[in-house]
């Protein structure tokens, strides 16, 4: 006989049990309706790609991260790193077919080989949604007002989103003279809420001298007001300008729509990928702030230029489904793991299991999801069953019931029944306790 395989997983990876994946699921839809709502429509892209169409401009550690080999063909190819990069491939290749601007949001799985922690992995979920063919400011508000709207919709509480804009953030490095190192001291910079003021200031210091460091900690302190933060920014950066008459802008219209407390204007925020060439996007727990940003995104004019002449400005944000659901756990938050099932018709005499199956298609006719147990095993052993998988309600139909054409509805967890009832009743009745029960889930 040979030797068993070891059914281990690797590092970084993890199968997903039917619990957890049922509230994921629950949770992504609730993410979907909200983009809908807003317009937004569905698209998918390979996991695989080329390697020079991923790498063309991912930037950095990204690079060092990606999951890269030579398929059977010779060809380069690796694992998609985000959701982005492929979506810029994806316009160049069909935006004759498509129109704009063109708002799309796409959930699936990426791959980054990275240090796992709480909440990241290296194969993860992403729920990107983009804006492109529009470089206005309308554009940007509206993925910001999307991103407030789908933690209002998961009932999520103490969410506070940090804004900052790159162009000012470039003018302000331009005017000290160190443009020319604009990525490192963005990514630099963008350390500081994971390794502190002192240790962003020392590797500042050993990248620009300590002057030139002291107005780049100065320029990324957020101020007591969003109004504040905006004044001290415009002076260092050389004065008023598009862009921050941009960030002026979403911060009235964030006012306007009710999210004035939420909107912190924060410009340590730069987002460390290459890309981003406007305003940038990123979500904090208040109640859980080590967990990092949960949704973060922004402008990027020009990322679609590494593959098509034809200019597409975009704007988008992406929420690290993964990270999401490990806060919410955190936070007490989830939402329950409902069953797969509302009903179950127990198995009482396997040469009834044809009419057992009758009253299952009733049952889902009448929109109940409802499965047959399959074999007549003793009613402990189907109970037990039941209770495992969390199912409410059961049918018990034996050969007199049968005979009768009636049957028995049991609520399996107060254990209260209803006997000899029609299908037609067995049916009303139970559309009518889940309902009840429906109504005390959302009430607690």
């Amino acid at each position: 006989m040979s030797e068993i395989i070891q059914p281990r997983v690797l590092k970084g990876f993890r199968d997903s049990l039917p619990a957890n994946e049922m509230r994921r699921k629950h949770i992504q839809a609730v993410l979907e309706h909200t983009f809908e709502l807003y317009g937004f429509v569905p698209i998918d892209t390979p996991i695989l790609e080329y390697t020079e169409v991923l790498l063309g401009k991912g930037g950095g550690d990204t690079d060092k991260q990606i999951y890269r080999f030579e398929d059977n063909g010779g060809r380069d190819i690796a694992m998609r790193f985000d959701l982005t990069v492929p979506f810029a491939r994806f316009m160049a290749g069909h935006v004759s077919e498509l129109y704009l601007p063109f708002k799309r949001y796409h959930i699936g799985k990426v791959f980054r080989g990275e240090n796992t922690q709480r909440g990241r992995y290296r194969e993860f979920m992403q729920c990107d949604f983009d804006i492109v063919g529009s470089d206005s400011a309308a554009a940007d508000f509206e993925i910001l007002l999307l991103m407030a709207r789908c933690f209002e919709h998961l009932e999520v509480p103490g969410v506070r989103f940090h804004i900052a804009h790159r162009g000012v953030f470039n003018r302000f490095l331009a005017k000290l003279g160190v443009a020319d190192r604009s990525v490192a001291l963005m990514r630099t910079v963008d350390k500081r809420a994971k390794v502190g003021e002192a240790e962003v200031r020392r590797l500042l210091s050993e990248e620009v001298g300590d002057e030139a460091a002291g107005a780049l900690l100065e320029y990324t302190r957020p101020q007591a007001t969003n109004d504040a933060t905006l004044a001290t920014i415009t002076e260092l950066a050389g004065g008023d300008a598009e862009d921050t008459q941009r960030v002026r802008t979403i911060l009235d219209w964030s006012a306007r729509l009710g999210l004035g407390d939420r909107v912190v204007l924060d410009p340590s925020i730069t987002r460390g990928l290459d890309y981003y060439t406007g305003i940038v996007f990123e979500t904090f727990f208040e109640d859980l702030p080590e967990i990092g940003s949960v949704c973060s995104g922004g402008r990027y004019n020009d990322l679609a230029s590494l593959y098509t002449k034809q200019h597409i400005p975009g704007v988008g944000s992406s929420i690290g489904l993964d990270r999401l659901v490990a806060a919410l756990e955190e936070l007490g938050k989830l939402p329950p793991a409902r069953a797969g099932v509302d009903i179950l018709v127990f198995c009482m005499d396997e040469q009834l299991i044809g009419r057992y199956h009758e009253i299952a298609e009733h049952m889902r006719e009448a929109g109940m999801r409802a499965e047959v147990y399959p074999e007549a095993k003793k009613l402990g052993a189907q109970f037990s069953y039941a209770e495992k998988r969390g199912i409410p309600l059961g049918i018990i139909c034996g050969p007199i019931e049968a005979e009768n054409e009636v049957m028995n509805l049991k609520n399996l967890e107060t254990r209260e029944s209803d006997d000899q009832l029609s299908l037609a009743e067995a049916a009303e009745k139970a559309r009518a306790i889940l309902q009840r029960r429906s109504q005390q889930d959302y009430s607690t």
